[in-house]
């Protein structure tokens, strides 16, 4: 028995070594678990998104896009003034404000949450002494926020007397619409409808749709807000009419989207002049062979993927009989069209909208919305097929403006 006692006392010590071994091994896999997940992004299921209407009664509508379970629901109706429908809205550069073109007024919102949403101030169009009168048709179209200091807002107007854009400053503090401190010229009969800056925020391109041009201003200075003229290039046909404008993050090429041309028309910029160059290569956003084609459709947006490397754009019929239709393109890494990927239908016509509203933190999902049946729908973009996997209906007057993502 006595032999005995060492052995036993041997493989208690065994084991309590082993037990010990086993303790810390637990203790740096939790440790390494704790450190990896710390390291990974948390994953947000849940994203939201806001859209605007183009006729009265002004609403803000938020909705929850669910990327797991893949759901869509509208989940606030936000109130604003009755006759300040927003028709186009951006959020500023942290997305704190949402800015709105709403009819005769430029709006802007604080976002203390997706269902918190507090309008700021709204301001006559200043431009021209018409256009702010309700007997012309002149309208709010088009506003871009832009991402670098000092965080100015530009704007512009469409239909009669639009031309000239708009220049407000914003609140430090809260990014509300401060002062309108310049209206820079384009020409009477322009109506701008869509704009882009430049990666570095220098060089601001303009589509005019209404006098067939694309337009090209220079900010004073990096600290300033006011813009100054460095030309402007005709469209490659006198009928291309450019509604939007989109440009690739090398800086290199810009895309200018043809509302009655139905076509994506491809430019390089020129690095000494900044100016546009058409290239000479163009792709279709309506099917070939449809009669009347300058007539029975309008192209409506176009906008880059997260990554850079896709761009999508969309036209919209003029019929309800008929649909409208969503284009992917690949891109090289300096920005040129490698090729056309697809051009599918859309579900309706779109109505005045159409509008492709790819997210902002990944390349997966791309929101359409449209307003002749009042629809949100989300799309994922996968292996480069695009799929719809979500939807939901809002029968509300002019519902189905562009989405923007909050998250």
């Amino acid at each position: 028995m006595l032999r005995a006692r060492p052995r036993i006392k041997d493989a208690l010590l065994r084991l309590q070594l082993r037990q010990y071994i086993r303790d810390v091994s637990i203790q740096v896999d939790n440790s390494k678990h704790q450190q990896d997940s710390l390291r990974k992004p948390a994953r947000m299921p849940i994203h939201h998104l806001m859209v605007g209407t183009w006729t009265p009664p002004g609403a803000i509508f938020t909705f929850a896009f669910d990327d797991e379970a893949l759901t869509l629901e509208l989940v606030k109706r936000t109130e604003i003034a009755r006759d300040e429908p927003i028709s186009w809205m951006t959020f500023d550069h942290d997305k704190k404000a949402i800015y709105g073109a709403a009819m005769k007024k430029w709006s802007s919102f604080k976002v203390n949450s997706p269902t918190d949403i507090v309008h700021q101030a709204s301001h006559p169009m200043l431009h021209d002494p018409q256009a702010a009168s309700p007997e012309t048709n002149t309208r709010a179209i088009f506003l871009l926020a832009a991402r670098k200091p000092p965080y100015a807002v530009y704007c512009n107007p469409f239909y009669k007397h639009a031309g000239h854009g708009s220049v407000f400053t914003t609140n430090p503090s809260s990014g509300a619409l401060a002062a309108n401190v310049q209206n820079y010229e384009y020409q009477p009969n322009s109506g701008i409808h869509g704009m882009v800056f430049d990666p570095t925020e220098t060089y601001l391109y303009s589509a005019d749709l209404s006098a067939n041009k694309l337009w090209v201003h220079k900010k004073r200075a990096p600290d300033q807000a006011e813009l100054q003229l460095v030309g402007a290039v005709e469209c490659p046909d006198p009928r291309d009419h450019p509604r939007w404008v989109a440009i690739h993050p090398s800086g290199q090429y810009l895309y200018a989207l043809m509302e009655k041309g139905n076509r994506i028309c491809e430019y390089l910029i020129d690095p000494a002049t900044h100016m546009p160059v058409f290239t000479h290569r163009h792709f279709p956003l309506i099917p070939p062979g449809i009669p009347n084609r300058w007539t029975q459709y309008r192209a409506d947006v176009c906008a880059l993927s997260h990554s850079g490397r896709y761009l999508f754009a969309s036209s919209r019929a003029n019929s309800f009989d008929l649909t409208g239709y969503v284009a992917a393109f690949r891109l090289s890494d300096q920005g040129a069209i490698e090729r056309q990927i697809c051009l599918n239908p859309t579900p309706t016509s779109g109505g005045h909208s159409n509008a492709v509203a790819p997210s902002d933190w990944t390349d997966e999902w791309l929101a359409i919305t449209d307003d002749q049946e009042g629809w949100l729908e989300i799309y994922r973009w996968q292996d480069e097929f695009l799929a719809r996997v979500a939807r939901v209906r809002v029968p509300e007057p002019g519902f189905g403006m562009n989405a923007i993502w909050y998250d």
